[in-house]
């Protein structure tokens, strides 16, 4: 896989923003995490969801974001408080 659009849940509109945000490749992708492209891609971009959270983390675990388990989606809803409260403070 050499292009962040061939993972599951990546099209081009999430690739660019991606790489906008200084995510060039898979393996780059999955050794940050889902987490930190999350915070960097919320920093260029504010409108960023939390179906974009999901399609990150589906992407480093190599499924679909419907896929995730319920037990990992309640654990991305508190991450996504959480990183948009602090991206909310360090607009401010």
């Amino acid at each position: 896989m050499s292009k962040l659009s061939d993972l599951p849940n990546i099209g081009h509109v999430l690739e660019a923003k991606l790489i906008a945000s200084g995510i060039k490749s898979p393996l780059q992708l999955m050794e940050l995490g889902s987490r930190e492209a999350y915070a960097r891609i919320r920093k260029q971009d504010s409108s960023a969801c939390l179906h974009t959270l999901y399609a990150l983390e589906g992407a480093v675990q190599g499924v679909r974001s419907h896929l995730l388990p319920k037990s990992t989606q309640r654990e991305l809803i508190q991450e996504f408080k959480i990183l948009n409260q602090l991206t909310a403070c360090s607009i401010t």
